[in-house]
């Protein structure tokens, strides 16, 4: 049987194998763009690989009573799928990961020293490292900041929250899931709003408009390692403060319903 396109808000009925090729190349969009974002070193068959597993997942779960499109249900999917084989995959060193655990206590402790968030020279210093050495330890790390702003601290029951559990289909979604889908996004937006200029416009571009970070770099006048050095600065930045506001929530709504906090 060809495969339909007429196919894409019920694929009851319609073979595994017609949907998986009429589906392919959007597991192979989503690979793209996620590998756009990741070291040279992570092989882009194997995020199309996991992102086909994730299809096929989709297949086997999609109800058409409860969503009104199967291409949307399938790209989140096979995000997710993709984003589960990248956190089970070796593909950072253990000298980048030791890195970024020692770049984060030094924040920690830098914050709860200052009392506010470390500017890059203080960071720098206290690490003993130069300010452009510091700039290089952020751009290797890029690829972990990304990978991490997906978290967002756990729910009411102790279950990690992702970015794409507010993604359902509108027509499906519960008023409770649209009043956190639209705080996120005005959490999200403030913070923005809060980084320091350069980042703000890296952001910016990079995210809403669609810049690479070449374009975004003749557009600031900055070379584009700077520019990807502004990028990973913001992202930890934003990833950081996004936590803590949550985390905040998350202890507010205990105490009103009068649970022990858990220091």
């Amino acid at each position: 049987m060809e495969p339909a396109r007429a196919f894409e808000d019920d694929i009851r009925g319609v073979p595994r194998d017609a949907i998986i090729e009429e589906y392919l190349p959007l597991a192979k969009m989503v690979a793209a763009k996620i590998a756009a974002r990741l070291p040279s070193s992570v092989e882009r068959n194997d995020l199309i690989s996991a992102g086909v597993i994730g299809l096929i997942d989709a297949i086997d779960k999609y109800d058409a009573e409860k969503s009104n499109s199967f291409r949307k249900y399938a790209e989140i999917r096979i995000r997710g799928a993709i984003l589960d084989e990248l956190r089970s995959m070796d593909w950072v060193s253990r000298t980048v990961r030791r890195q970024s655990a020692r770049l984060d206590l030094t924040q920690r402790k830098l914050r709860r020293d200052l009392g506010r968030e470390a500017t890059d020279d203080e960071v720098a210093k206290e690490l003993g490292v130069s300010l452009e050495e510091y700039h290089q330890v952020l751009h290797k790390l890029q690829p972990i900041l990304l990978l991490s702003f997906e978290d967002l601290g756990v729910n009411d029951e102790g279950e990690r929250r992702s970015l794409t559990q507010f993604l359902r289909d509108p027509k499906a979604i519960d008023p409770g899931v649209a009043v956190h889908f639209r705080r996120l996004r005005e959490v999200v937006a403030e913070q923005v709003e809060n980084l320091p200029e350069k980042q703000r416009i890296v952001i910016t571009l990079y995210y809403f408009d669609s810049m690479n970070l070449k374009e975004i770099g003749k557009v600031l006048d900055v070379t584009e390692s700077r520019v990807s050095q502004l990028h990973a600065q913001a992202v930890k930045t934003l990833k950081a403060k996004i936590r803590r506001h949550f985390t905040k929530k998350m202890t507010e709504n205990s105490a009103k319903r009068g649970e022990p906090d858990d220091d």
